[in-house]
């Protein structure tokens, strides 16, 4: 993709999607560690239901430490694995306890060293919490930049080292929200929106189902 036209399209999404952001909600990078975790193979808006009454009763790593798997389970089972993630999540707040003073680490490296911390997640952290240029690539970044040709590639891991080379380091975290707000609303897994799409003229994927843009 030319560096023109992928101009162009950071230029809609931006304008399209001002007010994009992290939708899990949190107050620290504690909670959206957490939140995160919660989050996998599971609805942002179903984390956010279980975290204000979690946090408000477990508000410290340590709180969660000395919890059982079976005793957290209880409280975020409605977010799906919650026996491994709650396993996981008590593993990592030792971790934070013992080895980082109850903070949660700023670098790559060290969030992906915690259980139940992938790729995905440490950026989601870094990215929203500590504010450092990162791109994590879900679902939906994946789809979205795929089929729009901003990357090309089988994987995620693939398609975040595109991503991070095409894309201006100052616009990383940004465009990774724009990606996941683009593909929630109109780019979307099943029957997506192209006909009413403004990247349809700039679209891989549009060009190859040979889509026209409907009026109005």
């Amino acid at each position: 993709m030319d560096k023109e036209r992928l101009a162009t399209i950071l230029k809609l999404l931006e304008e399209n999607y001002k007010e994009a952001k992290t939708a899990l909600v949190h107050n620290n990078p504690f909670e959206l560690l957490i939140a995160t975790i919660l989050s996998a193979q599971c609805t942002d808006n179903q984390v956010n239901k279980v975290t204000p009454a979690l946090f408000k009763k477990f508000p410290r790593p340590e709180d969660f430490a000395a919890l059982s798997v079976e005793e957290l389970g209880q409280h975020v089972k409605s977010c799906g694995f919650y026996k491994t993630k709650s396993k996981n999540i008590i593993a990592t707040c030792d971790i934070l306890v013992d080895k980082y003073n109850s903070k949660v680490p700023g670098d790559l490296e060290s969030l992906m060293s915690l259980p139940g911390v992938g790729r995905k997640t440490a950026n989601v952290v870094l990215s929203s919490a500590f504010g450092k240029p990162a791109i994590a690539v879900d679902t939906h970044v994946f789809r979205v930049s795929n089929r729009i040709g901003i990357a090309n590639a089988d994987d995620v891991f693939e398609t975040e080292k595109q991503l991070m080379e095409r894309i201006p380091k100052d616009k990383w975290s940004k465009a990774h929200h724009w990606l996941i707000y683009h593909g929630r609303q109109v780019c979307k897994a099943r029957n997506p929106q192209c006909e009413k799409c403004f990247l349809l003229l700039y679209c891989n994927y549009g060009a190859e189902q040979h889509i026209t843009k409907s009026e109005g």
